[in-house]
């Protein structure tokens, strides 16, 4: 049985948040190079990362979004290392990780005359 060689994840921000909940649960965290969830084995940020997050950062938005910009820098990096000819689009990536955030905007915000 061959090993797979991942690259090593770079020392941007680090993953630390959402905390765990309830604490004897696993915390919804990334397994970096692959950005899928410790908890639940979904893509990264999964649902319920989402939801303690905006939960943990509801007093501070800006803070959420800085930390979301972070991850997503780091994640386009190892995602496309791993994957340089069929990962995920810049848009997907930002989507994924920031697009969802406290500075989300409806399409109706952005249209003329509404």
């Amino acid at each position: 049985m061959s090993r797979m060689n991942l690259p090593v994840p770079r020392l941007g921000p680090y993953p630390d948040r959402p905390r765990p909940y309830p604490l004897d649960h696993p915390a919804h965290l990334p397994i970096r190079p692959l950005w899928l969830c410790r908890a639940c084995g979904g893509p990264w940020p999964c649902a319920q990362a989402r939801l303690l997050l905006k939960v943990e950062y509801a007093d501070h938005p800006v803070d959420l979004a800085v930390y979301l910009s972070g991850l997503y820098h780091e994640a386009t990096h190892d995602l496309f290392r791993l994957n340089p000819q069929d990962g995920p689009t810049p848009r997907e990536l930002f989507e994924r990780f920031v697009g969802w955030g406290p500075y989300r905007r409806s399409i109706t915000d952005t249209m003329p005359g509404t």
